[in-house]
């Protein structure tokens, strides 16, 4: 076992430790656990199953049920695509698929370097900036795929500044 295991394992057994092991808790244990890794990975179901009784089909099925839940680990940059009906009609899933490409991603996932998470939302609210993206919780208006390329631009030139003195 990897030091990093036994990380996620003392997470997980602290998580654990707050619930009983009753089948009705299986929403809240799964979101304690997401809070304390930032993610559900494969042993934590496992855990979670063992621990409540229950076959781990169904923790996996509440789990990709539910879009609070992820399944992979998070990017350093969460970004959030709003597909609600005013961003749909202003070119929300352009967005996305444009998002997808430049990252190399599909919703849901994170990069290789582990820079950015895509995913999206039903509704940030900012209807009359649409199309909206967030980005670390900052909403940016009228992201067409155009402005995806600067804001990438931004965030990598940003990332070589970190890396000088």
């Amino acid at each position: 076992m990897t030091t990093q295991d036994i990380g996620i394992e003392r997470k997980l057994q602290r998580a654990l430790r707050r619930f009983s092991r009753q089948k009705r808790n299986l929403i809240p244990v799964l979101q304690a656990v997401q809070e304390k890794l930032g993610y559900l990975p494969r042993a934590a179901i496992t855990a979670i199953a063992a621990y409540l009784n229950v076959p781990e089909v169904d923790v996996y099925g509440v789990v990709t049920f539910y879009n609070q839940f992820r399944l992979s680990p998070p990017g350093r940059h969460a970004v959030r695509v709003c597909l609600g009906t005013a961003c749909h009609m202003k070119g929300g899933y352009i967005t996305l698929d444009a998002w997808q490409r430049r990252l190399g991603v599909e919703k849901g996932q994170a990069t290789p370097d582990g820079e950015f998470d895509l995913d999206t939302v039903a509704c940030v609210g900012c209807c009359v900036m649409a199309p909206v993206t967030i980005i670390d919780n900052k909403p940016l208006a009228r992201v067409d795929p155009t402005r995806v390329d600067g804001i990438l631009l931004s965030y990598k030139l940003a990332k070589e500044g970190e890396g000088k003195p």
